[in-house]
């Protein structure tokens, strides 16, 4: 079993939470970290879990326009060319039976939104089962830092999701009716994942 965590950063605080969910979930398999512009153009064939995550810029994940101002508020950049957004366009339909969820970054403010619930619908509808709902940890600022004990959380969750995955391999819920509710969380709330 292996899990592979790719993530967008622009100024580190994404990519921290990414390296700490991914020494959360080694408790239970093992974990490989990516940067997106490092990875891969499909889901490889033994990857079980699959976490995706981001920071959310103008209530949704990153563009090219966004990662650009970005840009101007530091010397340096992480992710500057290539966004989770591009990544999860780039995929092709599900041709394994890997899991999936995602995370974010965002203000403390809850008028952000959420690049993770938007990651987590392109999975879905990617055809990823989906193990978990959206996670998010916070930054004090839009350059960071996380707010305490965040780090932790993290930790905390990709052990959590490590264990799920080693326990239980969920199946993909039922198919969606045209007329089900887009926004309906995948998992009742209370459960793994939220916030």
């Amino acid at each position: 079993m292996r899990a592979l965590v790719v993530y967008e950063s622009m100024f580190g605080n994404t990519e921290a939470i990414a390296r700490s969910i991914a020494d959360g979930i080694e408790a239970s398999m093992h974990a490989d970290v990516v940067e997106v512009s490092a990875a891969p153009a499909t889901v490889p064939a033994d990857v079980t879990m699959l976490v995706v995550g981001g920071p959310t810029h103008a209530f949704s994940m990153s563009w090219p326009s966004t990662r650009r101002d970005a840009a101007g508020r530091a010397t340096s950049v992480i992710s500057r060319d290539r966004g989770i957004r591009e990544w999860l366009g780039a995929l092709p339909g599900v041709t394994t039976k890997t899991v999936a969820t995602a995370f974010d970054t965002r203000a403390t403010s809850r008028l952000t939104g959420s690049a993770a619930r938007a990651a987590s619908r392109r999975l879905d509808r990617l055809g990823f089962p989906l193990i978990a709902s959206p996670m998010s940890f916070r930054v004090t600022d839009v350059t960071g830092p996380l707010v305490d004990g965040e780090l932790d959380r993290a930790y905390g969750w990709g052990k959590a999701l490590g264990s799920d995955v080693v326990v239980q391999k969920p199946t993909r819920p039922l198919a969606r009716s045209p007329h089900m509710n887009l926004y309906r969380r995948p998992y009742p709330q209370g459960q793994l994942g939220e916030a």
